[in-house]
């Protein structure tokens, strides 16, 4: 595990930097120590929910003046030199090579989706504002989103319509698996029931992916009763849903776990594609709340996994390639998907993974990725190495 403060410098101007301090004041003053903030325009930050979210917007206000700054908490951090799971984890996009507008989507739980359009069309507007003439920089655009809202699907839809082609990837806001409390920050002040969208523009080569490890069984689950509004569903092919999914693996439903969640998934096919819906946990009463949306007559596919390892390896092998090396990957990864490498003992060889290609980023509740939000996936931007920079 990461200790002390580190920093590094990527070949586009990228600065990231990361702390395990165990105090909101004393991460801050850390970061303030190893950034260099001349120059810098942005900085995005991915911290523990054991801090005091006050505490730290108004340090980090006061140590990095006029420096746009959004971030969320998580249920773990990656930073360049391993997984941090307490700590902070900071990315500084420069002026130079990045240009970056940012917005907030308030009350998602109830939202106006027209208004979080119009919102989105903004951003879009100040983007082209700002555009030098002539300028044909790469845009993508980052969505970090408050998870216990349960929107995560009405804000991804919207977004991605008033993105109008820009592509979309994010995450969903953690907090170390309590499910109480997860936060968002943004220009000094901290978010509930809301959402931060970023528009990034660069003319550093990028591309944005998404990948997962798991196939489809033969076995299949009818959602016969369901609360949608709450993620719950209460009756699988007409039986409790908790010993239905329990049986079906083979498990005692009495010792379910995000664990066993994380080992044996069950996924939704959409268009020819199959995406995991993953259960975040059993209720009193038997039923399963899960992390996407969810809805009576749903039909789910229990899933298998396949070898992370090497299916992680495979994704950024051909992002590597396809770029013509990797710079820097901002990454979204499932905290299921940090579960289950633990309990295959191979988490070891992922952190290796992501510290060869520089990946960089938080555990999440949920990622996006164009207008679809997923589970137990990794998504993200991957920036391609421009070398003399």
């Amino acid at each position: 595990m990461v200790q002390g403060t580190q920093m590094r410098r990527h070949l586009c101007g990228i600065q990231t930097a990361w702390t395990d301090a165990g105090q909101a004041e004393a991460a801050v003053a850390a970061l303030a120590g190893a950034i260099e903030r001349d120059g810098v325009g942005h900085i995005i930050v991915f911290f523990s929910p054991a801090y005091d979210t006050e505490a730290l917007t108004a340090a980090l206000g006061a140590r990095f003046p006029d420096i746009g700054i959004t971030g969320c908490t998580t249920s773990g951090g990656i930073s360049p030199a391993g997984p941090i799971d307490r700590g902070l984890v900071a990315i500084a996009f420069p002026r130079r090579g990045f240009r970056i507008v940012a917005g907030v989507l308030t009350q998602i739980a109830r939202l106006d989706v027209e208004g979080a359009a119009t919102t989105v069309r903004g951003l879009r507007r100040l983007l082209d504002q700002g555009r030098p003439d002539g300028g044909t920089g790469h845009r993508f655009a980052i969505s970090l989103i408050d998870a216990l809202a349960n929107a995560e699907e009405t804000v991804v839809s919207a977004v991605a319509w008033a993105l109008d082609g820009i592509p979309l990837v994010g995450g969903s806001a953690g907090d170390d698996l309590a499910f109480r409390s997860t936060v968002l920050i943004h220009d000094g002040k901290a978010h509930r029931d809301a959402a931060v969208i970023l528009l990034v523009e660069t003319e550093f080569p990028i591309r944005i992916f998404k990948s997962d490890n798991f196939e489809p069984t033969n076995r299949k689950f009818v959602v016969t009763a369901a609360r949608e509004e709450e993620r719950r569903v209460y009756e699988l092919n007409a039986e409790p849903a908790a010993r239905e999914y329990a049986m079906a693996v083979g498990l005692d439903p009495e010792s379910l776990t995000p664990m066993s969640f994380a080992a044996y998934p069950l996924a939704v096919k959409i268009g020819g594609e199959y995406y995991c819906r993953s259960i975040s946990r059993v209720e009193p009463d038997g039923s399963l709340t899960f992390f996407c949306a969810i809805g009576e007559g749903v039909v789910m596919t229990l899933a298998q996994p396949r070898d992370i390892v090497e299916a992680t390896r495979a994704e950024l092998d051909a992002l590597d390639t396809a770029l013509g090396g990797l710079d820097l990957v901002l990454g979204f990864d499932c905290v299921f998907r940090r579960l289950d490498a633990e309990s295959r003992q191979v988490r070891h060889r992922i952190a290796d993974l992501y510290r060869r290609y520089g990946v960089v980023g938080f555990e999440t509740y949920g990622e996006q990725y164009r207008s679809m939000h997923l589970n137990q996936t990794f998504t993200g931007i991957a920036i391609g190495r421009v070398e003399g920079r």
